[in-house]
């Protein structure tokens, strides 16, 4: 009896000592371990992704020491980088923490009154997306799915369904993102910040506007004012214009069609392109935005400041203000005085 008592004793001793060299830390080594762990993951498949990836030597000697420290409920999702030879604790730690690798991240910023094609050509130098698939995806947004979109309209009227609503921002994204992925993003932001205007439906129904409408003459706000004080100025005198039954004529709709922008425009250059977009050949409002507007620009769009003008033109004094007239007598006198000003 004796004698079997000391066999279990040692029996259990060896047990015991297998167990305690089980559960030491792995041979220590600056080089770390990546693994991933997919939401959902349960504690025994870590248990088996530690042991297989030389992190711990017993799956099962983990599981129960899980067990007995009421561990492993809150272990998050993600990729982790661990470095062999740290201990039960330090691994557990790091699991409840979330403590993973910081994905490796693409920042780029798209300016105010940029066009998709300006968005594609800046992305593409800095090769985050390929330009032609960028554009493919904006023209139509197939594959797109975003809650914003049922408020953007197709058309063939349309040069690209997302012109205009890819908001101008600084982004970051990770890196290897999609070009779907940038676009969701940007219309996501667009979507946010309309959210945020207080009372953004209520003033959109007051103006008697769709949403298109409104992004549209935002557009052309943005592409047309320099000085944020006269935006909703600007504004104004496009709906006085709409309200009068006077074609727009605004240049900035002629250089959205023209391949290359110009520095001036001519009388020909306005008769130029048949389109829609053409503010000088036809009446009302383009059929879409002309280029991505600010908030600003958006917000004096929903509010605009009430006068009776009808005319402006950019003073040649280097300060991006404008001259307003009532009349086109006043606006012909208004043209005077700003080539007078030049500089």
């Amino acid at each position: 009896m004796l004698s079997l008592l000391l066999l279990l004793f040692i029996g259990a001793g060896a047990i015991a000592a297998y167990g305690y060299v089980q559960m030491q830390p792995m041979k220590r080594s600056e080089q770390p371990v990546k693994i991933t762990i997919e939401p959902g993951t349960g504690t025994a498949t870590i248990a088996n992704i530690l042991e297989e990836q030389g992190l711990i030597k017993n799956s099962f000697l983990f599981k129960s020491y899980l067990k007995w420290k009421t561990e492993g409920n809150r272990f998050q999702a993600g990729v982790y980088e661990i470095q062999p030879g740290v201990t039960y604790d330090e691994i557990i730690q790091k699991l409840n923490r979330g403590d993973v690798v910081k994905a490796e991240m693409i920042r780029f910023t798209i300016p105010e009154g940029y066009t998709v094609k300006q968005m594609a050509e800046r992305l593409a130098e800095a090769e985050y997306v390929n330009k032609e698939v960028f554009l493919n995806l904006v023209k139509e947004a197939n594959g797109i799915e975003e809650a914003i979109l049922p408020n953007i309209p197709e058309s063939s009227e349309l040069n690209y369904r997302l012109e205009g609503y890819l908001f101008p921002e600084t982004y970051e994204l990770e890196k290897g993102s999609s070009e779907a992925d940038i676009i969701s993003r940007m219309l996501q932001e667009t979507d946010k910040r309309i959210r945020n205007i207080p009372d953004f439906d209520q003033k959109l129904k007051a103006r008697g506007l769709n949403f298109n409408q409104l992004m549209t003459v935002a557009s052309l706000v943005e592409r047309e004012v320099v000085v944020d004080s006269e935006r909703s100025l600007v504004a104004g005198v496009i709906y006085n214009r709409i309200a009068k039954d006077m074609k727009l004529e605004i240049d900035a709709t002629v250089q959205y069609l023209l391949e290359k922008p110009k520095e001036r425009l001519l009388y020909k250059d306005l008769q130029s392109v048949d389109s829609p977009y053409n503010t000088y050949m036809y009446k009302g409002l383009p059929p879409g935005p002309i280029s991505a507007p600010s908030l600003k620009s958006i917000e004096a769009a929903l509010d605009p400041k009430p006068s009776d003008y009808l005319f402006y033109v950019t003073k040649k004094d280097g300060t991006g203000e404008h001259l307003f007239a009532k009349t086109y007598a006043e606006h012909l006198q208004n043209i005077k005085k700003s080539k007078a000003t030049a500089k």
